[in-house]
Parts: C-alpha cells; sequence; structure tokens
C-alpha cells in the first residue's frame, strides 16, 4: 500500500556518467562535473528538504519501503530500498539512493537495489542531452 507520493521534473546534462556502483543521485544543482558519475539529473525542482513533510517522516522509519521512479523518454527506471530510523532526510539540494547502510542528510533510501551503474547506456546517451525532462515519482509504502 503507497502510503505518500510525491513527484518532480528534474533534468539531463552533458556530463552525466551514471557509472557509480553504490549510488544514485538527483540534484538541484545545475550542473554536473564528470567526476559526479553517481548523478543522474539535474536541475531538480525538489530535494529532500522540499518532500511533504508526511514523506519525510515515513522514509525516517525503520521498515519502511521508499521507491525512486525515473520516467525517462518514457523508458521507466525504478530503485527500491528501504528507509531507516537513522535517515535525517533534510538536504536543501540532493537526493541519494544508496545500496548500503550509509546515511546523511542528503539519503532518501538506504540498501537500495539498482544504483546510477544500472541504467542502461543507451538511456545514459538520453540523459546526457540538456533537454531531457525526467520525471521523477518518490513513493512511501508501510
Amino acid at each position: 500500500m503507497v502510503v505518500y507520493e510525491d513527484y518532480f521534473y528534474a533534468w539531463g546534462h552533458p556530463n552525466i556518467m551514471a557509472r557509480h556502483r553504490s549510488t544514485l543521485m538527483v540534484t538541484k544543482d545545475d550542473y554536473v562535473t564528470p567526476r559526479g558519475d553517481c548523478i543522474v539529473a539535474v536541475r531538480a525542482e525538489k530535494a529532500l528538504r522540499d518532500l511533504h513533510e508526511d514523506i519525510r517522516s515515513w522514509i525516517c522509519r525503520n521498515g519502511s519501503i521508499v521507491t525512486l521512479t525515473l520516467d525517462i523518454d518514457g523508458y521507466i527506471f525504478e530503485v527500491k530500498g528501504y528507509g531507516s530510523g537513522k535517515l535525517i532526510a533534510d538536504h536543501p539540494r540532493d537526493i541519494v539512493c544508496r545500496k548500503s547502510s550509509y546515511t546523511c542528510s542528503r539519503t532518501l533510501m538506504i540498501r537500495a537495489d539498482k544504483a546510477a551503474i544500472d541504467i542502461p547506456r543507451e538511456v545514459v546517451d538520453i540523459l546526457r542531452r540538456e533537454d531531457t525532462r525526467v520525471l521523477v515519482i518518490i513513493r512511501v509504502y508501510a
């Protein structure tokens, strides 16, 4: 059962590499350097702090299931992970999905089943276009 859902848009950038093996990040920043290999979209309309307070509250609970879905020109890429009582979920610029259990203010979910490297390369090519608009959907399940 979906407890809460939020969505917003982000955009592609020529320097998106999406090669990180353990994280995936969406940022409000308007740029990415080639070293930012976990970043998959920029100019996001929201960061963790901007999500509805109820979503942030559920993310910060042990046992909640969290998904982040990217709709990239009709290609659907979904990351599934877990909330944690150790999460703060209040970063003003970023949203990060982590395969590990590491937490910080940027962390949306831990123990994620996918990372940036798992996005098919032909889809990453689409993300390298600045005119690519990405629909980002965050869902929390009880």
